[in-house]
């Protein structure tokens, strides 16, 4: 059962990737690969705070954890299109945008996790006092 529900969630989350993407490039006209970038932005901050809060809640069933983990949130990321779009970044001579992207998701993805977790760890605790 855990693999359906991993399987559809993740169909849903490469899907809101999807959908990302397109809606970034309508508005997004530079070569820096924006939508992925945002992807993993909201991706991470998503985890952390999820991975913190709702499954510290005891109300969310494992396999329902594992599905909005490791199956939303894991298809909605992309370490693979990050590495591709990095690559291509560097084959056509756009040397300062690859490395912009490269230390921008990297830093960026610790600081959303961090920013997800610390405010996961606050509405946990401000749950916990309200008696949820």
């Amino acid at each position: 059962m855990v693999y359906i529900l991993v399987g559809a969630a993740g169909m849903v989350g490469a899907l809101l990737r999807y959908y990302l993407g397109i809606l970034a490039g309508d508005w997004w006209d530079f070569t820096f690969p924006i939508g992925t970038f945002l992807a993993n932005m909201i991706g991470s901050f998503t985890l952390g705070w999820v991975t913190t809060y709702l499954f510290q809640l005891k109300k969310i069933h494992p396999m329902a954890a594992t599905a909005i983990g490791t199956g939303l949130i894991g298809s909605f990321t992309t370490f693979s299109t990050f590495s591709v779009e990095t690559v291509n970044l560097l084959s056509h001579s756009h040397l300062f945008t690859a490395f912009l992207y490269v230390l921008g998701s990297a830093f960026g993805g610790l600081l959303m996790s961090w920013a997800g977790y610390t405010f996961g760890k606050h509405t946990f605790t401000q749950s916990k006092q309200k008696g949820a």
